[in-house]
C-alpha cells in the first residue's frame, strides 16, 4: 500500500496522467506535495513534494481554456496531468504552494512554429 507524503490534503479531483500511456486517477493537492494516483493499479502513483518543482507550465486556448499542464521537477523532468473542467481549480489550489513566477503560460502551436521558421532561417544564414 501507498502511503501519501500529506499530512493534510486540499483538494482532490479526478485526473489524467501522461506519462507513457494515458491513465486516470485521482489527483490530491496537500500541504507537502502533489499526488496521483492511478485508478487500476494501486503500484502507480506519482509523488512530486513542492520542493522539488521547478516551474509548471499551462497550455492555454484563447486565453481562457486550460487543457492541461505540465509540472517541470529538477532532478527528474516533466509530469503532463489533466484534471478535464477542474484545471483552473486545481491550478489555484496549487498556487497556494508555488510562486506565482514558477507558474507559466506554455507556448502556443504557431509560437512554437513561428520559432523554428525563424531558427531554420538563421542557421541557413550562418551557414553561408
Amino acid at each position: 500500500m501507498v502511503q501519501s507524503m500529506n499530512t493534510k490534503v486540499e483538494l482532490t479531483v479526478k485526473g489524467s496522467s501522461y506519462l507513457g500511456l494515458s491513465s486516470t486517477g485521482k489527483i490530491m493537492i496537500g500541504d507537502k506535495a502533489f499526488e496521483y494516483y492511478n485508478d487500476r493499479k494501486v503500484e502507480d502513483y506519482i509523488q512530486i513534494p513542492w520542493e522539488e518543482v521547478d516551474y509548471l507550465a499551462a497550455s492555454v486556448y484563447f486565453k481562457k481554456y486550460i487543457n492541461r499542464f505540465a509540472i517541470f521537477t529538477k532532478k527528474d523532468g516533466s509530469f503532463s496531468f489533466s484534471a478535464g473542467r477542474n484545471n483552473k481549480m486545481l491550478l489555484r489550489a496549487i498556487r497556494n504552494h508555488m510562486p506565482e513566477e514558477k507558474m507559466v503560460q506554455s507556448l502556443g502551436f504557431f509560437t512554437v512554429l513561428k520559432r523554428g521558421i525563424v531558427n531554420l532561417f538563421h542557421k541557413s544564414k550562418k551557414n553561408q
